[in-house]
């Protein structure tokens, strides 16, 4: 497992993260087992990054790490949390000190620390990027050792190059993927200017860029790909990248004669994001054990040629651009 800086936290972890996602829930059914199963083959696999959310079963997935953690002692991965999407409604004005010092002391006791590695903003309102006052508040909750660093969940790229703004964020956490390329067009040599850390989540597009997903897949009722496919229920961009369902599957199909035989497609999708230097790490999700080694099986591929990449990108002008690339 390669290793990579975290920006400004200055920490030392793997280029393959646990998106902790699954293991709480929107997933269908992932059971407390399978998830302490698919963790801990992540991290005897050499991860050293964990990112999960309050929200992920309304604190499922933080009490399944804190659960893990404690049961093999030793050295402990970095673990990142978020804060904010359980505001109920989600709205800028729930962005007060009280709310976000609350949502981090609940985290805190989840998780059964006394200090969190990172805290990020979960996806807020456009307008919050725009309060340098609730930046001053995390600063704040970093001086009474609440949290090392805090950073942020974007949405939308203009979200991201705004908050890097603030000195004190330390990581912008992205959707980037072969189905989402517009952060390197700009962002990313931004971030590295700033010496921020990149965090890359829905790196295989809510397993499509598996290539394993077709037309009669069937996905449980709790599970976003089935109740999220439109944005019912929180930003369609973060179901299948946000790209209408038959077009990612023709973009698919396009993409496989462009895998190396003997490589699964999920670990050359993650190869793909890797050979952007401005990432620190990539988080892909998994429901179980081999899931879980597989991605992390993705550090030890070598580097996609370029004659391969001008392929790559020329299915993503062709078929998924007009999808994406203005809205996010």
């Amino acid at each position: 497992m390669k290793t990579r800086v975290l920006g400004k936290t200055g920490a030392t972890i793997s280029e393959i993260g646990f998106g902790a996602w699954q293991i709480g829930g929107s997933w269908g059914d992932v059971s407390e087992a399978d998830g302490k199963r698919a963790l801990n083959a992540a991290l005897d696999a050499g991860v050293t990054f964990v990112d999960t959310a309050d929200v992920y079963g309304d604190g499922r997935s933080e009490k399944i790490i804190a659960a893990v953690l404690k049961e093999r002692g030793g050295d402990k991965p970095f673990v990142t949390t978020k804060a904010g999407r359980r505001l109920s409604p989600h709205v800028t004005e729930g962005y007060t000190d009280e709310n976000i010092e609350a949502f981090i002391d609940r985290s805190l006791a989840n998780l059964g620390v006394e200090t969190l590695d990172l805290v990020q903003l979960h996806c807020p309102p456009t307008e919050v990027y725009y309060r340098p006052e609730l930046f001053g508040a995390l600063d704040r909750l970093v001086a009474k050792g609440k949290l090392r660093h805090y950073g942020v969940s974007v949405e939308k790229v203009e979200e991201a190059l705004k908050a890097i703004e603030y000195p004190g964020v330390a990581t912008v956490q992205i959707i980037y993927n072969i189905f989402r390329q517009r952060p390197h067009e700009l962002f990313f040599a931004e971030a590295q200017k700033k010496n921020v850390g990149v965090i890359v989540r829905v790196p295989l597009a809510s397993g499509l860029l598996s290539g394993k997903i077709n037309r009669e897949t069937a996905f449980a009722a709790d599970d976003h790909r089935n109740f999220n496919r439109h944005g019912e229920a929180f930003d369609v961009g973060e179901t299948f990248a946000g790209v209408p369902f038959d077009a990612a599957l023709e973009a698919v199909e396009q993409l496989r004669p462009l895998v190396p035989t003997g490589v699964p497609m999920a670990q050359f999708a993650l190869r793909w994001i890797l050979e952007q230097q401005a990432i620190s790490v990539v988080i892909p999700g998994a429901r179980n054990e081999a899931q879980a080694q597989s991605n992390a099986a993705a550090s030890a591929l070598g580097a996609i040629d370029g004659e391969t990449r001008a392929a790559i990108g020329k299915v993503y002008e062709r078929l998924v651009k007009v999808h994406v690339h203005h809205r996010w």
